[in-house]
């Protein structure tokens, strides 16, 4: 499969500094200079951005026109989630020469929407041509239904095609991340036909980093990097400098799973394949670099029922997420204090009991976190599976025994030098010890549990975790203190 997006790739012209025969270039490529709008941290500087959106209250267009001109696209996007939401459509209009697909494609999402929503279909599908695929599903697949048949409907044919495919795969898979403008060729071809047909067709991708060998059913069967190219004679057949093995990814795979494979084998771009095993695509590393990125915010985010946790995100998504999860904690809450409750009369004859029970099911809540961070990410990283289970259960068993005598002995010595009663600071020690074995076995079983069941442990495992270590907190200290009968 040879696609043709793009313009053809550039030979060495007279301007170029080509080394003489027999004669290494050894001077380093000086560094880029960097714009004075950047900081030492390569972020705009608070001073730019006032003079843009000075610029933008006063009318003065040309003026914010030769402000933004020299920047990357990439500082461009992030002027955009900079300067004040009002202020970005006439950002917009100002720069529009500015405004193509390659800074599209680093917007944040929430701006990006945003943006797309105030343009016609004409000049969305005209961003989109000159985007990658992947990129351009990104900028589509937002839109309403409506609206994303508008704009397809503006889209050169076989453009429009490959964006419908990608769009036909679920989100967040290897069909919509990869991107359809590979180079394959058979491998019959020589080192030189190869070479030849590169030179030649002016219709191949601008940027590639190999080739992929396929057979006469369009299956890959190997690779061939440009460094291997470059160096082998013309006469060498691909099947005998290509490299047979190599990670395929299937096109339905969740992205998640896809940046685990780059990771593991340190892959530079990878070919996807369909259900029949036939070349469709390839991702790159540049996207696996952003879905790294994602899905460990993700994570986090999710463990503390966030939300997406973006300074760009519509003020009323960000109440109506984080309110939610605050809605189940006070279910939460309610189920612990009740606990409380049951035991009302045995924390009136010893008022101290009110005094030291927050910190029981406190350090409990703080030790289950501790675990359950390192469970989920064990889990989004595939280093804990069925194999190891029962070995990372005794781990955190062994782990929460230690921190439960050490924390309990601790506050026991505490509790006897203010309260003077040895009985009491014998339920602290056992109470202590008891609820730190429930966080660490919480914190551990919980998310697995959870992940068996195929839901999300970093979306849920807070609110069940957090539940056990206040109920059986509360429980494990008031049930203790009323069995040694304290008063």
């Amino acid at each position: 499969m040879t696609v043709e997006p793009s313009a053809p790739p550039h030979l060495p012209d007279d301007g170029m500094n080509i080394a003489p025969a027999g004669e290494v270039l050894t001077h380093e490529r000086s560094a880029e200079p960097q714009h004075d709008s950047l900081d030492k941290e390569n972020r705009l500087k608070s001073d730019f951005i006032r003079r843009v959106t000075s610029a933008l209250d006063e009318g003065e267009v040309d003026e914010v026109y030769n402000l933004v001109e020299p920047l990357h696209p990439a500082d461009i996007a992030d002027l955009f989630e900079l300067v004040d939401a009002d202020q970005r459509a006439g950002l917009a209009h100002a720069i529009s020469d500015l405004m193509g697909g390659e800074v599209f494609a680093e917007l944040n999402d929430h701006v990006r929407e945003a943006l797309v929503d105030e343009l016609p279909a004409q000049d969305i599908a005209e961003i989109a041509e000159a985007m990658d695929t992947d990129d351009a599903v990104a900028l589509i697949e937002d839109l309403d239904i409506e609206d994303q048949q508008a704009v397809l409907a503006e889209m050169e044919p076989e453009d429009r095609a490959a964006i419908e495919s990608a769009l036909s795969y679920p989100e967040e898979t290897a069909g919509r991340l990869m991107s359809r403008d590979v180079i394959a060729v058979r491998e019959a071809m020589t080192v030189g036909d190869l070479i030849d047909y590169l030179r030649a067709n002016p219709h191949l991708p601008s940027e590639f980093w190999e080739i992929f060998i396929v057979d006469a059913r369009h299956h890959p069967v190997g690779t061939c990097a440009l460094s291997w190219l470059l160096r082998a004679p013309r006469h060498v057949p691909l099947g005998d400098v290509m490299k047979r093995d190599q990670t395929l990814i299937p096109v339905a795979m969740d992205q998640e799973e896809v940046a685990l494979r780059f990771q593991k084998y340190a892959l530079i771009s990878a070919a996807v394949v369909d259900e029949s095993g036939r070349l469709v695509g390839q991702i790159t590393v540049d996207d696996v670099v952003h879905i790294i990125q994602e899905e460990a915010g993700e994570d986090a985010l999710a463990l503390s029922g966030a939300g997406d946790g973006d300074i760009n995100e519509p003020l009323h998504l960000t109440i109506r997420s984080r309110l939610w999860w605050l809605f189940i904690n006070l279910g939460t809450a309610v189920l612990a204090s009740s606990v409380v409750a049951a035991f009302q009369g045995t924390i009136e004859k010893l008022v101290t009991l009110a005094v030291i029970m927050p910190i029981i099911s406190g350090m409990g809540g703080n030790a289950a976190t501790q675990t359950m961070a390192v469970t989920v990410r064990a889990l989004a990283t595939n280093q804990l599976t069925s194999s190891n289970t029962w070995r990372m259960i005794m781990r955190e068993w062994w782990i929460a025994n230690a921190n439960g005598w050490g924390l309990g002995i601790l506050m026991a010595i505490a509790c006897q030098l203010i309260y003077h009663d040895p009985m009491l600071s014998l339920v602290v020690v056992l109470a202590m010890i008891l609820n730190s074995i429930n966080a660490g076995l919480s914190g551990v079983l919980i998310p697995m549990g959870l992940e068996k069941l195929k839901i999300d442990p970093a979306v849920v495992s807070t609110v069940f975790v957090t539940t056990m270590t206040d109920t059986l907190g509360f429980f494990f200290f008031l049930g203790l203190a009323a069995l040694f009968h304290l008063h």
